[in-house]
């Protein structure tokens, strides 16, 4: 069956570093997710817009949404905003090499200091003999507050009764902030799975210690977890990218 390449990544809103140090890394993480030669791209802390950021940075700002510059050529964008700020905003985002057949959004905020939402993208994806098979992708970035991501995958849980049919494949990935491994069990009631040995830690990225960012799957068969390591991956952002290799059934 044909094996499908699924990546997750928070870019950290591309930029890195503090007050005078910051510095523009969104043309980097363009390349940088070429490289990734993934398939389907489930993106987290992605900008449409930051004012005050694009004033700063001048021409090197991109004039368009951080999503449409980050899709590699030939790839679908597909962005939803989660929070709203004094200067910005920023959201989740998708990247496809595939049909996008439709899109939706679910607000999972738990509390008013934090804003949090699903961004659910539903792909044309080739299969064996020439058919054509539906795929669904939820795109994930839980709260920094355990009892919040709890509510929130209740919330999660809740939305997939609702939208996605159950015998059609399903991806649930991003960044789950859920150090200590605690949202398995509760996945794993709505039948998706993971790799969960050996851990595939992600942040920081520097020396990666923590597995905060998964991918869970339903109606696949989850065959692999990696990242990519060295200077050039954690000078873009505080996590590093996590691929996964998925095939049907």
């Amino acid at each position: 069956m044909p094996t499908l390449r699924i990546a997750t990544y928070n870019i950290h809103k591309g930029v890195q570093g503090l007050g005078p140090l910051k510095r523009l890394e969104i043309h980097n993480l363009r390349h940088a997710i070429a490289q990734l030669q993934a398939d389907v791209v489930c993106l987290q802390e992605v900008r449409a817009y930051h004012h005050r950021l694009a004033r700063r940075f001048g021409a090197h700002w991109p004039h368009e949404p951080q999503a449409q510059v980050l899709a590699p050529p030939g790839f679908v964008a597909v962005y939803q905003t989660n929070a709203r700020t004094r200067h910005g905003e920023h959201g989740n985002a998708l990247l496809s090499r595939f049909e996008v057949l439709a899109r939706a959004h679910r607000d999972v905020s738990d509390h008013r200091l934090e804003q949090r939402g699903l961004l659910h993208v539903t792909l044309a994806v080739p299969r064996a003999a020439g058919r054509v098979g539906r795929l669904h992708v939820i795109v994930v970035h839980l709260g920094l507050i355990h009892a919040s991501r709890a509510r929130q995958v209740l919330a999660l849980q809740r939305y997939m009764a609702e939208a996605v049919p159950h015998d059609e494949p399903l991806v649930v990935a991003g960044d789950f902030n859920d150090w200590g491994e605690r949202l398995h069990a509760d996945l794993a009631a709505v039948g998706l799975q993971t790799l969960r040995s050996p851990s595939v830690p992600t942040f920081p990225a520097r020396l990666p210690l923590l597995a905060l960012d998964r991918i869970y799957v339903r109606g696949l068969t989850l065959r692999s977890l990696a990242t990519p390591r060295g200077r050039g991956w954690w000078r873009l952002s505080d996590h590093l990218p996590l691929v996964g290799e998925v095939t049907w059934g």
